[in-house]
């Protein structure tokens, strides 16, 4: 299941959506999500469906990258697919035993809530995996910017939020091969109560702490050798600006948004 968490990863490849500039690919990130909580019915849920499926084919990253990002979330997708199952009513009532009573509404509600989080899956992977981690961090300053003026530190707040996706695969990679050594140990993370498997996590927690903070200590060491000191006076080796495609990218995305809003407006809501 580790070797499954793919938050933070970078897919290098020369695609379309990898030469999009980091800026307008976060930009482009929130106005999918905000355009996926607008959708109210099928139709409008299959045309952003549509758009994720072309975005996916233009980044040429291998569909079993976005099935992995997937495969950890899916217990979280079947809570909610249950609940949403169980306690929506409406509609024609298809299956009822005791108290229990399963409708058209709440199946039409359960199925349309699992391809939306799939979408938001699939969108905020598309952002990690065609976005370079160093890129990334210089488009959200580039964006949060303006808060400068209230004294914002920016730059710091950017360089966190980096350095902790930089980290996830790494300390992935450390739970990995810290449960194998346990494992040879003799201990057993897969049998037994739950409150047993809790306590054999316990060997695994403490050596990754200290692992996670020597990192940090050789990181910050690291930083401190090549006289980093935060955005004051930065220089970047390779500057960000816009092209045809990112304008040609955000006009497609608000023909989508527009399209979204007709297709609520014309078949109404049919959850």
């Amino acid at each position: 299941m580790l070797s499954d968490i793919t938050i933070g990863q970078y897919y290098k490849e020369n695609s379309f959506v990898h030469r999009l500039d980091a800026r307008m690919k976060l930009i482009l990130t929130v106005l999918f999500i905000v355009i996926i909580f607008l959708c109210k019915n099928f139709f409008a849920l299959a045309l952003m469906l549509l758009l994720t499926g072309v975005s996916v084919i233009l980044s040429k990253v291998p569909f079993r990258m976005f099935f992995k990002s997937i495969k950890p979330i899916v217990p979280i997708i079947l809570f909610t697919v249950i609940l949403n199952m169980i306690y929506i009513r409406g509609g024609t009532v298809l299956f009822s035993w005791w108290k229990l009573e399963l409708t058209s509404k709440g199946v039409f509600t359960a199925v349309f809530m699992a391809f939306r989080i799939i979408c938001l899956i699939f969108c905020s992977s598309l952002l990690t995996y065609t976005t370079a981690p160093t890129e990334l961090t210089d488009a959200v300053e580039r964006l949060l910017s303006p808060l400068k003026v209230f004294h914002v530190p920016v730059h710091s707040l950017a360089m966190m939020m980096t350095l902790a996706l930089r980290f996830i695969p790494t300390l992935i990679e450390e739970i990995d091969r810290i449960m194998n050594a346990q494992k040879a140990r003799g201990a057993d993370f897969e049998s037994g109560k739950f409150l047993n498997r809790v306590k054999a996590m316990i060997p695994v927690l403490i050596p990754l702490f200290v692992s996670a903070f020597r990192r940090a200590y050789e990181l910050s060491f690291a930083m401190t050798c090549r006289c980093y000191h935060g955005g004051d006076g930065r220089t970047r080796m390779k500057q960000m600006k816009y092209r045809v495609a990112d304008f040609v990218c955000i006009f497609v995305f608000a023909v989508a948004l527009v399209g979204v809003i007709l297709l609520n407006n014309f078949f109404g809501r049919l959850i």
